[in-house]
C-alpha cells in the first residue's frame, strides 16, 4: 500500500470501498431483482409513496441496510438508525419520541431501521409493538436469521417479511466491474478480471466480501501498471491478510451450509468435522441447534419421525448446558442425523400445498366438514353428512375432506424407506391402491 494512501486512511479520509460503493438509489443497486425489478414489490410500494412496515432476511452483504436507506432517501422522510448489538430499550423509546414529534410534518411516517432485529431481546421488540401498530414509525428491520424463530409473533403479524437472496455471479461481476470503474480510489488504475473463480467463491453471494477482496488487491498491488485479477493473487492476498476478510461471515453460512449438506448426504465424519469447525470458530450453539431441528424436518422427515425429537432434545439440552458440555448433546444429534434414513416427503407435501393455496386461493370448505354450533348453520347443510370415523370398522370410512376443486389432489406421496412403507401401506389399505400409487 503506498505511503500517501496509508496517510489518507489514518486521517480518517477514506471509507471502506464497500462504504463508499452504497448506492443511493434503486437504479444503481445491483441484485435483488425479484423484489426492487420493474413490477416487484417493493419498486412498486416505493413508487407509490407508501410504505409499510416489513423486515428484510437474508445472509450478511446483499443489501439489506442499504436498501432501507434508498427507501428513506426516496420518500425524503427521517431516517432513524438503531443497532440491536448496542441499543437498548430505553434507545427505542427515546426513538420513538422523537419520530412522534416529527411524523405530523411528514406526509408519510419517519422510518425506524433497526439493524440485526434478531438481537433484540421480547421486551425490545414488545416496546416497538404501539409505534408500529399506530403508525408512528414504519419498521425496516433487517436480520440474517429466521424471523420466525427470532421476532415476536404480534410483531411479525405486522410487517411483511421479504427474503433477500446471495447474489449471483452476474451481480457480483456487475459490482466488480462498477466499482473498479466508479470508485474514487480504483478508478485511478486499470482492472483485468483475467480470472474470477477465486473472486466468486470467496465472495460466496456477498457484495461486502467481494469489495473487501478488490480492495485488498488493490492495495497489495506495486504501485504502478494494470491490476490483474488471477484466482492465484486473490487466494495469496487473502491468506497472507486474513483479518481483512469476512471471517464471521464465512463461518456463518459456508461452514453451515457443509454442516447441514453433509447431514443429508449421509456422512457422519464430515458432519461432525464441520461441527467442530463451528464450535472453534465461536459460532452461537442456538444457530447451529435450530440447524439441526430444521434438518431433522426437513431432510430425515417421516423416514425416522426420532430425529425430530433427538434434534430437539439436543436443543433443550444445549441451551441447559452452554459451552462447552453444549457440544456433546450437538454431536450426538449431529452423527444420528446424518447415519438416519433420509426422507423429504413431508417437506415437499407442504411446498406443494402452498403452492396449490396461492394458485387456486380461499377454496370452500365442503359442507359436511364444517362447524354448525348454531341452528342456522344446521339449517344451511352445515355438518350434514359428515361421518364419524370411530364410528365404523378400522375407524375409518370413505369420505372426501379436500374441497370439491382440488378432491383428487395428491400433495403427500411417500418414500421408499421401512417407516413410509408401512404409512403407504396403512393409507392403501384405508383408500385403496390407487391414490398412493406414483403414475
Amino acid at each position: 500500500m503506498c505511503f500517501c494512501m496509508l496517510l489518507r486512511i489514518f486521517a480518517g479520509v477514506m471509507q471502506p470501498l464497500a462504504e463508499r460503493m452504497r448506492p443511493l438509489t434503486l437504479d444503481n443497486y445491483i441484485g435483488q431483482q425479484h423484489l426492487v425489478g420493474p413490477g416487484a414489490v417493493l419498486r412498486k410500494m416505493l413508487e407509490s409513496g407508501h410504505v409499510n412496515s416489513f423486515i428484510l432476511w437474508g445472509p450478511p452483504g446483499v443489501g439489506k441496510t442499504t436498501l432501507a436507506s434508498i427507501i428513506a432517501r426516496k420518500l425524503e422522510v427521517p431516517f432513524y438508525t438503531l443497532s440491536a448489538v448496542t441499543s437498548g430499550v430505553k434507545d427505542v423509546r427515546d426513538v420513538i419520541e422523537k419520530a412522534r414529534s416529527t411524523r405530523f410534518f411528514n406526509q408519510n411516517n419517519p422510518i425506524l431501521f433497526i439493524d440485526e432485529i434478531h438481537r433484540f431481546s421480547k421486551s425490545q421488540q414488545d416496546s416497538l409493538l404501539g409505534a408500529v401498530e399506530q403508525g408512528v414509525v414504519t419498521l425496516i428491520g433487517a436480520t440474517t436469521e429466521n424471523p420466525s424463530f427470532e421476532v415476536i409473533r404480534p410483531l411479525l403479524s405486522r410487517c411483511q417479511v421479504y427474503t433477500l437472496k446471495p447474489l449471483e455471479e452476474k451481480d457480483l461481476m456487475q459490482l466488480a466491474h462498477y466499482a473498479v470503474e466508479h470508485d474514487v480510489e480504483l478508478s485511478k488504475r486499470v482492472f483485468h478480471f483475467t480470472e474470477t473463480s477465486a473472486l466468486m467463491r470467496f465472495s460466496g453471494g456477498d457484495a461486502r466480501k467481494l469489495l473487501n477482496i478488490l480492495e485488498l488487491v488493490y492495495e497489495s498491488a506495486p504501485e504502478e501498471g494494470d491490476i490483474e485479477i488471477t484466482d492465484e493473487i486473490v487466494t495469496n492476498c487473502l491468506q497472507q491478510n486474513p483479518l481483512a476478510y469476512d471471517k464471521d461471515g464465512e463461518m456463518h453460512y459456508d461452514i453451515i451450509s457443509a454442516f447441514i449438506k453433509s447431514i443429508r448426504g449421509s456422512d457422519p465424519d464430515a458432519a461432525i468435522y464441520w461441527l467442530a469447525r463451528m464450535i472453534e470458530g465461536g459460532e452461537d450453539p442456538a444457530f447451529i441447534a435450530r440447524r439441526l431441528v430444521i434438518s431433522a424436518s426437513e431432510d430425515i422427515g417421516l423416514a425416522n419421525p426420532n430425529a425430530l425429537l433427538l434434534a430437539n432434545a439436543a436443543f433443550d439440552a444445549v441451551m441447559k448446558l452452554g459451552w462447552p458440555e453444549g457440544r456433546i448433546p450437538l454431536a450426538e444429534a449431529t452423527v444420528y442425523l446424518a447415519s438416519s434414513p433420509k426422507s423429504n416427503s413431508a417437506y415437499m407435501a407442504i411446498n406443494d400445498a402452498i403452492q396449490k393455496v396461492q394458485e387456486t386461493g380461499n377454496q370452500p370448505v365442503p359442507l359436511h366438514l364444517r362447524n354448525a354450533p348454531t341452528t342456522l348453520m344446521k339449517d344451511l347443510g352445515y355438518s350434514k353428512g359428515y361421518k364419524y370415523a370411530h364410528d365404523y370398522e378400522g375407524n375409518f370410512v370413505l369420505q372426501q375432506f379436500l374441497p370439491d376443486e382440488l378432491k383428487d389432489q395428491r400433495f403427500w406421496h411417500p418414500q421408499n424407506n421401512p417407516a413410509e412403507d408401512k404409512l403407504r401401506a396403512q393409507m392403501e389399505k384405508c383408500w385403496g391402491k390407487d391414490r398412493f400409487t406414483d403414475k
